[in-house]
């Protein structure tokens, strides 16, 4: 009888490289999914970065808006109910240490000798909206409205804003008894959440 024989090698050749092949596969499946992953963190970063830009942008545009106010504030209407605290001789003891809370005075502050400024201080809260707060909240003085809350994408409240009185540096006669001053005005806007905040400033003279 002839024996037969069968090519033991080569099928076990063929075994392994099918083997080889499979972890080839998974090899490139996993990096697939790697990347897959990476391009889906990377898109979720760039959305959230482009919210963000959004919500500061909503914010510094409600400080800018606060200044604009604060400026009618000051120079206002002649029946403005404060006009006269500012023209034609700024009322000085309108400005109160650590800023006024209520009536007329909210949000006037009187300019420290040395130190910093009230607003400054870490126990000042531009986003006291309460009716002791110590700014001025977009609107009080000027009947103008601003719309805010959490419809939509808007700024969460209305802007507020401080105003300081500072001898004005073009007025060189100290003697004067009715000395001429400029006002520093500082204003804070909100984003979609209080904690997205803008503070903008200027300087404005009468």
């Amino acid at each position: 009888m002839k024996k037969r024989t069968f090519p033991m090698q080569g099928f076990l050749r063929t075994t392994h490289e099918r083997g080889a092949s499979l972890i080839m596969v998974l090899i490139i499946l996993t990096v697939v999914s790697m990347l897959g992953i990476a391009g889906i963190q990377i898109s979720m970063m760039s959305e959230r970065g482009v919210r963000n830009d959004r919500d500061l942008q909503i914010a510094w545009e409600a400080a800018e808006a606060a200044l604009l106010d604060a400026e009618q504030d000051i120079f206002g209407p002649a029946a403005s109910s404060r006009r006269s605290t500012f023209t034609p001789i700024t009322d000085t003891q309108a400005f109160m240490d650590g800023c006024g809370t209520g009536g007329s005075n909210r949000g006037l502050c009187a300019t420290p000798t040395a130190g910093r400024p009230v607003w400054l201080t870490a126990n000042f809260d531009f986003s006291d909206s309460s009716s002791r707060a110590p700014s001025t909240a977009y609107g009080t003085f000027t009947g103008h409205t601003f719309a805010a809350g959490s419809l939509g994408i808007q700024p969460v409240q209305p802007p507020r804003y401080v105003i300081e009185p500072i001898r004005d540096p073009a007025d060189r006669d100290l003697s004067n008894p009715s000395p001429k001053f400029v006002y520093r005005v500082t204003a804070m806007g909100f984003g979609p959440r209080k904690d997205i905040q803008a503070v903008v400033q200027m300087i404005y003279r009468n």
